[in-house]
Formats: C-alpha cells, sequence, structure tokens
C-alpha cells in the first residue's frame, strides 16, 4: 500500500514542473511582445539644440606709430616726417626729465601733466619708437592699453565691461558690428584728464517745474 505521503509526492512532482513550464512559456511571451512593440514603435526624434546666432566682430582702434612732422615737405608735397627713433637714438637718454619746460631741443610745446610721470615712465629708453612696461618689457604702441592699465586699474576695468570708453556700432552684437576706442582715441597720454567745464544751461528741475503749473 502506498503511503498518502509518496502519493502525494507524485502528484506535487508533476504539478510543479507543469507550473515552472508555463511560467518560462509566459516568460517568453511577455519578452516576445514587448520586443515586437519596441520594433515597431517609431524611433524618437533627435534633439536638435537651437542654434545661437552668430556674433559680429567687436574692433578695438589701435594707435600707430607716432612721428614727428619736421615742416618740410617731401618732393611729391607730403610733409616730411621723422621716426621718434630717429634723433632719440643719437641723444642720451634723461630718465628725470618730467615737464615740458626740461625740454631744450623738441617738444617744447607738448603739454605734459601725467601724475608725476617721467618721460621714460612710459617711453622705452632703448627703442623710442616703442613703449615700456613697468616690468621693462617692450610693446608697440598699438598695445598702448596694456601700458595704461597698469596704472589706471579701476577704468580698465570698466572698459572691459563697458561702462567706459566710447563706441560705435551695436551693443546687440548678434544685429552688427562694434568699434570701440582705445585709451588715447579720447586721452591725450601726456595730460589725460579732462578739463573742468561749465554746462551750457542750468539743470531743469522737473518736479519744481511740474508743480508750478498755472
Amino acid at each position: 500500500m502506498v503511503s498518502p505521503v509518496r502519493r502525494l509526492r507524485r502528484i506535487s512532482l508533476p504539478l510543479a514542473l507543469t507550473a515552472m513550464a508555463a511560467g518560462c512559456i509566459g516568460v517568453w511571451l511577455v519578452g516576445a511582445v514587448l520586443a515586437a512593440e519596441k520594433k515597431d514603435a517609431p524611433e524618437p526624434a533627435p534633439v536638435v539644440e537651437a542654434s545661437k546666432p552668430a556674433l559680429s566682430p567687436v574692433t578695438i582702434l589701435r594707435p600707430g606709430v607716432p612721428r614727428v612732422a619736421t615742416g618740410r615737405l617731401l618732393s611729391n608735397g607730403d610733409p616730411e616726417t621723422l621716426a621718434c627713433g630717429t634723433c632719440h637714438a643719437a641723444r642720451t637718454p634723461d630718465t628725470l626729465k618730467a615737464t615740458e619746460v626740461e625740454l631744450d631741443e623738441f617738444h617744447q610745446g607738448l603739454k605734459f601733466n601725467h601724475g608725476g610721470r617721467t618721460c621714460l615712465s612710459c617711453h622705452n629708453a632703448d627703442d623710442y619708437d616703442s613703449l615700456r612696461l613697468a616690468d621693462g618689457r617692450a610693446i608697440g604702441f598699438p598695445n598702448v592699453m596694456e601700458l595704461c592699465a597698469q596704472c589706471h586699474g579701476t577704468q580698465h576695468r570698466d572698459y572691459v565691461h563697458g561702462a567706459h570708453g566710447g563706441m560705435t556700432g551695436h551693443w546687440d552684437l548678434t544685429r552688427g558690428p562694434r568699434t570701440r576706442n582705445n585709451c588715447t582715441t579720447c586721452h591725450d597720454p601726456h595730460a589725460p584728464a579732462y578739463p573742468l567745464v561749465h554746462p551750457v544751461f542750468k539743470p531743469t528741475d522737473t518736479q519744481s517745474r511740474a508743480s508750478h503749473k498755472p
């Protein structure tokens, strides 16, 4: 006689195997359905970033190498000019000259008032056709703003942010280019301070005028 336990085992084992097989078939069917849905689903549209508008260039005006007029004319009628180094190469540099009254031969009409600086604080004694930074490095006249920024840091900071220095053109560079001045476009490098002026018209108090209407 078969015991109840053995009979239960004989019945449970086939049922368990059947359940396992059904489970595997179910998982396979679900995977097949998902794969079919994924295959039939449309591909997602690629994400396209909005292109930024192109910015127009910013041009900073740069001075050329100065030349001194001799007062004579060339054969074609143009004024004759000389490079600074033409004369200064034959003269011993004087590092102490700081006023126009000390100039004994040239530049007597020069107005010089630049914070107590001497001529050679900015001009290069080894090459008068270039400028000299505080650390002794020579730079060309077109890079004069690098020289000015050494002492005038606040103004240079404001210039970088657009709050100092004149310009023409567009604030919005997507609409067009911009041209900016350099320091010496507006300031005399030998006497950079603007003279004090009086306003042509008295300031108008608009609030006062509004309160006294007839």
